[in-house]
């Protein structure tokens, strides 16, 4: 069988979806191109699609007993220390150090639920 790939983007589930869109609103600057309240948000990026969406209560059990999630949303940036400055601002200052890594320097923030984000600048 085969077929072809269409698209492909990012989802976060949380229990607090007007929490999540008021943190990426402002973090990504731009607004959701989809939003259902208490629903689904989507925000689009160049090369990425990042959807919000809160579960339904069946599957409520899915994601209540979740150990924390080993994915994190990785954004590279052209200046880490104005999105550094930017998150700080926002109340959510990451509780790291830049990282220097052999593609370029990283630092980790973490969303209102604790999804992990790796803001990387490459050399």
């Amino acid at each position: 069988m085969t077929f072809q790939y269409t698209d492909a983007f990012i989802t976060l589930a949380t229990f607090d979806i007007e929490n999540l869109v008021g943190f990426y609103t402002p973090f990504l600057g731009v607004e959701p191109t989809t939003y259902i309240p208490d629903i689904y948000a989507e925000f689009r990026l160049p090369s990425l699609k990042l959807g919000i969406f809160q579960p339904k209560e069946i599957h409520l059990s899915e994601f209540e007993n979740s150990a924390k999630s080993k994915m994190s949303l990785c954004l590279e940036v052209s200046d880490l220390d104005n999105v550094i400055a930017h998150l700080t601002m926002l109340g959510h200052s990451p509780p790291g150090e830049i990282l220097t890594a052999s593609h370029g320097r990283e630092i980790y923030a973490y969303d209102p639920d604790g999804n992990r984000i790796i803001i990387h600048q490459s050399k």
